[in-house]
């Protein structure tokens, strides 16, 4: 599939929610893609507040700051999907991870979810998304871009597949580099 792919960036904000708010994206309603930005305990939340909320209003708050959090596809002009993707050091909870915690000191960015809406899936959306966020990272400097995919024999259900299939990094010539749990390893790509 033919995506055009761009930074999420204030102007586009209403594509990303219109993504989110897709059928299929009730996971990513919650989390805002913060889930792996924060570490440790948070503090209490105002009466009446959801954690959805604050989600949403922290991830719009880094938009806001110039600091695009990560990427959407585009099929023409309508929003299909969205990869995060950044320096690792801007995922708090990867240090702490058993899974994603660093391989080595190496400067690498960080791959973490995509969410594509249910009526775009099986279309290679999150291929095109992959593909950007590789070229993304390269422009913006990196020489190391890592993730964390899903390994599994069978197919897996769609709303537990946010950080991708190994598959899928595999096609784009990622390389695992270390496995700390049977189902995730962790891969690397320098872009080219």
């Amino acid at each position: 599939m033919r995506l055009t792919v761009a930074p999420l960036t204030p102007e586009r904000w209403p594509d990303l929610e219109a993504i989110f708010g897709a059928r299929g994206c009730s996971i990513a309603r919650g989390c805002w893609c913060m889930a792996y930005r924060l570490s440790g305990s948070r503090e209490s939340l105002p009466p009446g507040v959801t954690h959805a909320q604050a989600n949403r209003a922290a991830l719009k708050a880094l938009v806001d700051a110039g600091n695009p959090p990560g990427l959407i596809g585009y099929r023409g002009k309508v929003p299909v999907g969205w990869v995060s993707i950044g320096p690792r050091e801007d995922y708090a909870r990867l240090k702490r991870s058993a899974v994603m915690k660093p391989v080595d000191e190496q400067p690498v960015w960080s791959i973490i979810c995509f969410v594509v809406p249910a009526e775009r899936r099986g279309q290679g959306v999150a291929q095109a998304l992959l593909k950007g966020a590789v070229a993304y990272a390269r422009k913006s400097g990196a020489t190391l871009v890592e993730a964390y995919p899903v390994d599994k024999p069978a197919r897996s259900h769609d709303d537990f597949m946010w950080f991708g299939a190994k598959s899928m990094y595999d096609k784009a010539g990622f390389t695992e580099v270390v496995r700390r749990k049977p189902q995730r390893p962790v891969v690397r790509l320098k872009p080219v």
